[in-house]
């Protein structure tokens, strides 16, 4: 099925930089849906609403959904069990002194389960623990000690059932989708004028705004693409 789904945190890195927007446009491109489970819709609208931090947040997404550019899964019953068991199984994949880390949370395996049932394109999450998990779980474990500076173990059965479920399931990042809107001229608008390399300049300030937003991208891979754009 070519839809995608979103955690929470792709999306509040887009709003937080002013790029929802995008969506719309390249929703045609995808020849599918962007979707959010009850969850998400709930970490992203329902209680942002009732604060004033990001009620403007809240605000933005709601529009989305209601124009149809966000689509609401119903989560059938089946989906949650899984989602259950995925949460399960990635909060008892790592323990430090006796005591399991929690490591993610309901929305982004509803997510999941909803990406692994439906069998869709990709699912967009810019939380590094996350895509790590599903990844890299042993670069996600020295993360977890360089953290906590302290020793985690690994529940290898657990993590080998957690990525044989998530094998099929296509990770990306908001940074990818902005990109495409990027090579379409979706941001053409915003390149200035009467300075050296525009373009860069333009694709510059959308990577480093992601990277200081919410998305989890390092300096190197910010580099690799500036320079593989400016080759393109």
């Amino acid at each position: 099925m070519k839809s995608l789904i979103f955690d929470s945190s792709a999306l509040i890195t887009m709003t937080m930089n002013n790029l929802i927007w995008i969506l719309d446009d390249l929703k045609g491109s995808l020849d599918g849906d962007f979707c959010i489970c009850s969850e998400v819709k709930a970490e992203l609208v329902d209680n942002p609403l009732n604060t004033k931090r990001f009620e403007f947040e809240a605000l933005q997404v709601m529009q989305e959904i209601r124009s149809g550019t966000i689509k609401l899964i119903d989560i059938t019953p089946a989906v949650k069990d899984l989602a259950y068991k995925l949460l399960d199984l990635a909060n008892h994949s790592f323990r430090s002194k006796g005591v399991w880390i929690t490591i993610v949370h309901k929305g982004e395996m509803e997510a999941l389960a909803t990406a692994i049932s439906l069998n869709l394109s990709a699912f967009a999450v810019d939380e590094r623990t996350t895509r790590l998990l599903i990844e890299n779980p042993v670069a996600l474990r020295d993360l977890l000690q360089s953290k906590l500076h302290t020793r985690v173990e690994i529940n290898r059965e657990n993590l080998r059932q957690l990525r044989y479920m998530a094998r099929n399931v296509k990770v990306i990042r908001s940074v990818e989708l902005v990109i495409v809107a990027y090579e379409k001229g979706l941001l053409n608008k915003f390149i200035p004028d009467n300075v050296e390399k525009p373009r860069q300049m333009l694709l510059d300030g959308l990577l480093w705004g992601l990277k200081l937003r919410g998305c989890a991208i390092s300096k190197e891979e910010i580099s690799q693409i500036t320079h593989l754009e400016a080759r393109a």
